[in-house]
């Protein structure tokens, strides 16, 4: 992992999703935010850093063997320092269990988002690995689903990311910082995070609302 990527993933961590998204509006990044069913398996959990991609797609005439040489290869792929999103194509099965989890956590990789489900909850939050995901199953890959591209731009809801991008995760949802934008972006963050603390003890200190809002220009 580069120093930069390092650097935004940890200055990210001190800011939050809907603050990102504020920032990103202004710039005129377009769509960035994904669809509000993507959601942390522990809302306690800030997930931060550049974005490895992946894709797949149901195929029920592999063998179970095969399908399982396919997923741990998708493991081995993912890169340390990375935040590994994927694109399965399916909302039918998990694309995360426990072992997969553990495999990624002691490879170093920071999380994991996915539009599709995930399996083995409770193993997964006594880790501590970070996993976004749009539902619970316990049905599993097992013979019936493949990855097909690595690294390649994905399309979720009404975002495509590349691998390459940034993103930020917590309890409200996920938001992606296009590549191009991620020093600009973070930084405004930075400030305007300082900038909603000084109008919060404003009001605290008893300026009216409207009146911290015309002298700091946010709220």
């Amino acid at each position: 992992m580069s120093d930069r990527s390092e650097n935004l993933a940890a200055r990210l961590a001190d800011c939050y999703a809907a603050a990102v998204h504020d920032v990103l509006r202004a710039m005129g990044a377009g769509p960035c935010v994904l669809p509000p069913g993507i959601k942390p398996l522990d809302p306690t959990k800030r997930l931060t850093g550049e974005i490895f991609t992946v894709s797949g797609h149901v195929d029920a005439t592999r063998e179970a063997h095969e399908t399982l040489v396919q997923w741990t290869g998708l493991l081995s792929k993912a890169p340390r320092g990375k935040v590994l999103v994927c694109q399965p194509h399916t909302h039918d099965i998990a694309l995360m269990g426990e072992l997969s989890a553990e495999t990624l956590h002691f490879r170093g990789v920071r999380g994991y988002v996915v539009d599709g489900g995930c399996r083995d909850t409770d193993f997964i939050l006594q880790l501590g690995f970070p996993v976004f995901c749009s539902f619970n199953t316990p049905k599993d890959i097992v013979g019936k689903w493949v990855p097909d591209r690595f690294g390649e731009p994905i399309t979720i809801g009404d975002v495509t990311l590349c691998s390459g991008d940034f993103l930020i995760g917590d309890r409200d949802g996920v938001v992606v910082i296009p590549n191009r934008l991620a020093d600009e972006a973070v930084a405004r963050t930075e400030e305007a995070v300082r900038t909603e603390n000084r109008v919060r003890s404003a009001i605290l200190s008893g300026m009216d609302p409207q009146q911290a809002y015309l002298t700091f220009g946010k709220f």
